[in-house]
């Protein structure tokens, strides 16, 4: 196991220098080095981690979440108001109601299998997200308007609104349609007469 997590550590801290050298960001670098150590290519990684792996994502997320939120200026918000409360619901409103109307014509699938996949359409990566809007906090970009602060605040809550969608459209995706909709059918209505 240490030795998986030593090979994660140097490659991911190599490769996001070298995605930085050409300018890329090093995020990419840790993609390909998930890649490269995964068990579709090299298999370098141990099965404990692979076993811990959500786990282990659940506590970056909060890690990042949680980074921002000791970043956000109340402040701030308080003054720009309402467009950080827009950008915070209606992005990821809108893609979930695009992919719901377009998705079942285009590809063919319910309407809970397209409001699920508009839940996962719709999440923004808080660990590119964050990262930059703290940079540009710290380095004084935007500070006029609050432009980091609000797209900080809408990433955030963003990501909380589309995780508890998702996990009610994924249950509603999990029950069967007639306990959903308690419609009988034509036997049972028969019967009743």
């Amino acid at each position: 196991m240490l030795l998986s997590i030593a090979y994660m550590l140097m490659t991911g801290m190599f490769l996001g220098w070298c995605c930085k050298k050409i300018r890329l960001p090093g995020l990419v670098g840790m993609i390909f080095t998930g890649i490269l150590l995964g068990p579709s290519m090299l298999n370098l990684i141990d099965d404990s981690i692979l076993g811990i792996s959500s786990e282990l994502r659940r506590i970056a997320l909060i890690i990042i979440l949680t980074r921002a939120g000791l970043t956000l200026n109340l402040a701030d918000l308080k003054r720009v108001g309402r467009p950080a409360v827009l950008m915070c619901f209606v992005p990821a409103g809108l893609e979930m109601i695009g992919m719901v109307l377009l998705a079942p014509r285009l590809l063919g699938i319910t309407g809970v299998e397209a409001a699920v996949m508009g839940a996962v359409v719709a999440a923004v990566s808080p660990a590119v997200i964050v990262p930059k809007m703290i940079q540009l906090i710290e380095g004084g970009y935007g500070k006029k308007n609050s432009i980091p602060q609000m797209i900080l605040a809408g990433a955030s809550v963003d990501d909380v609104f589309v995780i508890v969608m998702f996990t009610a459209f994924a249950k509603i995706a999990r029950r069967p349609v007639l306990s959903i909709f308690h419609c009988p059918s034509h036997r049972e209505s028969r019967q009743a007469f």
